[in-house]
């Protein structure tokens, strides 16, 4: 399933949303003119689990680990994979930035995205393997949207093999059907002893997930983020 776009109206420009993408795009665009330094480039600046366990063994500290949990969110590792990521945060982050506002919504998705790479490190500890991509953020960012906007609906991309159709699926059928995905993949992982090894960090779409449906609701129970009333365009 890929989601094309969701029925929920802006009522404010999603500025930070739109500066985080263009951030990821100059990330993605100044690794790709880096050439054979590259490699030294994602060591430095990747969020690398074992070295967040293990900071004085790899000369980092806590510094370190701090800038690699925040640089790692804006690196990516090829063309799909940060095309995928930024058009879901199009499709979602607006609606949530509508509802946090600017600076509220920055802290929250750093907030998220550092979540996401600490929960991939916890189940993977001793993998040396370099993380990069905000798919942790972003999946802080559908954990609050499907909190709090729980009657929007997503026009969706449905892949059956090698045809596809276009359905219009609610929300939170989505965003739980997402989850699950993840969910499958990570527990098969982990009973292949492949969690900490290359690929997809599934535990870090795992815990960004569940982080911004625990911040989300945090937020709303406080009074301090109050979700619009339903209004919705209707999808053609």
């Amino acid at each position: 399933m890929f989601p094309l776009r969701d029925s929920v109206p802006s009522t404010r420009l999603p500025i930070v949303n739109t500066l985080i993408i263009g951030a990821c795009v100059a990330a993605f665009g100044y690794e790709l003119m880096l050439g054979p330094s590259l490699q030294e480039f994602v060591l430095s600046n990747a969020f690398v689990p074992v070295r967040f366990f293990h900071p004085g063994a790899f000369d980092i500290g806590l510094l370190g680990n701090l800038k690699t949990l925040v640089f790692s969110m804006f690196m990516h590792g090829g063309w799909l994979h940060l095309i995928g990521n930024m058009w879901f945060l199009w499709v979602f982050g607006d609606n949530v930035e509508d509802c946090l506002g600017h600076v509220g919504y920055l802290v929250f998705y750093l907030a998220s995205g550092a979540a996401a790479a600490i929960g991939q490190a916890v189940v993977a500890p001793m993998s040396d393997v370099p993380m990069v991509g905000a798919s942790g953020a972003i999946a802080g960012v559908l954990g609050a949207y499907l909190l709090w906007f729980p009657w929007s609906r997503v026009k969706t991309a449905v892949f059956l093999g090698i045809f596809f159709t276009i359905a219009e699926i609610p929300a939170p059928v989505f965003l739980v059907l997402w989850f699950v995905m993840q969910a499958f993949s990570g527990t098969l992982a982990l009973a292949t002893a492949s969690a900490g090894g290359g690929g997809v960090a599934w535990f870090a779409h795992i815990g960004g997930f569940v982080t911004g449906l625990i911040l989300a609701w945090l937020l709303r129970r406080s009074g301090r983020v109050t979700p619009r009333t339903r209004k919705t365009l209707y999808l053609e």
